[in-house]
């Protein structure tokens, strides 16, 4: 699927060279989003509120995987001691305590990759809008996002630093 994306990309990449080149230069440049979004001010402001709530659930799992370790070591000091029937009971309260663990742990990655989301996408609205200001005013025809796949491109393609700047200003 990744390949066929990449020779569709190429495909419309080659059109685009072939029919812009008869009538107009063909102008590209790159923005690397990920450092422009985390060197802005409000990415810096979202990356702490992130960061912030995802160490107060950190502290809350570990406080709870402490509990359920320290429930296996009890159970397993006591089991010798116990007949099989409360035995069995026992673990099978552990093995529920262990699921209930693991689904606060995956909605817990839910709910920080949700807010992420819901924190970053103004930034990135926004960032496309200067992005697109940037490229009418400096005559750019593409603009792309210097991901994996841009394999090369010179450093003067490069305008994050534009964008980032242009993005501060913008209220």
């Amino acid at each position: 699927m990744r390949l066929s994306n990449i020779a569709k990309l190429t495909t419309i990449f080659v059109f685009l060279l072939t029919t812009t080149s008869a009538h107009a230069e063909f102008k590209i440049a790159v923005v690397n989003m990920q450092k422009a979004i985390q060197g802005s001010a409000a990415g810096k402001k979202a990356k702490a509120e992130l960061e912030g709530d995802f160490e107060k659930k950190k502290k809350e799992l570990q406080k709870k995987e402490a509990d359920l370790k320290k429930m296996s070591e009890d159970l397993e000091r006591k089991k010798s001691v116990m007949s099989e029937e409360a035995f069995q009971q026992k673990q099978a309260g552990f093995q529920e305590e262990m699921m209930k663990f693991r689904q606060t742990v995956g909605a817990n990655q839910m709910e920080i990759q949700k807010k992420e989301q819901d924190l970053t996408a103004p930034i990135i609205d926004k960032m496309r809008k200067v992005i697109s200001k940037i490229a009418k005013d400096k005559g750019y025809s593409m603009v792309l996002e210097n991901t994996a796949m841009v394999l090369h491109a010179e450093s003067g393609l490069d305008i994050t630093d534009e964008v980032l700047k242009a993005f501060e200003k913008e209220k």
